[in-house]
């Protein structure tokens, strides 16, 4: 009989602590259902990729700058909105000499939309952003206006943004969870993937010779067994960013991490930590 209490007392020691561990309500904070973890970050987040469920976090729900991480967003939003990817179109001027990381796009060019998403997401041309914004939207506030539409369609209820690059604005912000979010969101685009997998891409470059040959600048794709994306971002403000995506037999894991000064190491660290879950 002791020995049935016992067993009677572990079972609802254990219920309790379930029921205790997840939320009673939508009200309350979805950071519950994960495990809080030491990090290098000032904030993380990591989501199992197939379920978007959030499994490790450290002040994920803190507003903080993304930089070019905002490209995520930018570059799903362009693939919902355009439906002929491959059509050249002309060059605007307002995406002509903008500050930053750029692919130096010049003045009468012509690129089709999708070698500009290829030089938004591998080479972070922020005037790739700016072209992509007007072509898209018909000007960036226009298409800005589409962004966060996209962000909450993907759930991120604690995202604004101002802009399609990135650049510091003080009103333009995104948490760690939210842009795990709006990743697994983009993640169930093919043509998405395609992109931010692809390590080396070229592009015709207007009055040269030779075209436009540009590597990703995710090195998780080169040094991380099953690396697949998603996208670096880095301003003072922001400080270095990265949101990190990896599968292996079949399991894909997305990572951000923002604010983070060993950034690869880190990502790569954590996904470790959820591949040997």
């Amino acid at each position: 009989m002791r020995r049935f209490a016992y067993i009677i007392a572990a079972f609802t020691a254990a219920v309790l602590c379930f029921g205790a561990a997840r939320p009673a309500s939508g009200e309350e904070s979805v950071a519950a259902y994960g495990c809080e973890i030491a990090s290098s970050a000032q904030s993380m987040a990591l989501i199992d990729g197939d379920t978007g469920d959030l499994l490790f976090f450290k002040n994920c729900d803190a507003r903080r700058e993304p930089a070019s991480t905002t490209k995520i967003c930018t570059a799903i939003t362009v693939l919902e909105h355009c439906t002929n990817l491959d059509l050249p179109m002309p060059i605007p001027d307002e995406a002509i000499g903008v500050e930053g990381s750029s692919l130096y796009l010049e003045r009468g060019e012509m690129l089709s939309v999708r070698d500009l998403l290829y030089g938004l997401m591998l080479q972070s041309g922020n005037d790739c952003a700016v072209a992509l914004a007007v072509i898209v939207g018909d000007s960036v506030d226009g298409f800005v206006k589409l962004m966060n539409e996209t962000a909450e369609k993907a759930g991120a209820t604690d995202t604004n943004f101002v802009n399609p690059h990135g650049l510091h604005h003080n009103e333009h912000y995104t948490t760690a969870h939210d842009l795990c979010k709006i990743s697994y969101y983009a993640m169930q685009n093919e043509t998405f993937r395609e992109i931010v997998a692809t390590k080396r891409h070229k592009t015709p470059y207007h009055n040269h010779e030779y075209c436009r040959n540009f590597p990703n600048k995710n090195k998780i794709l080169y040094n991380y067994f099953g690396g697949n994306g998603i996208k670096t971002g880095y301003t003072r403000a922001s400080g270095r960013c990265l949101v990190s995506s990896a599968t292996r037999d079949g399991k894909t894991y997305i990572c951000t991490v923002l604010n983070c000064g060993d950034m690869w190491e880190e990502s790569m660290r954590l996904l470790d930590k959820a591949f040997s879950r």
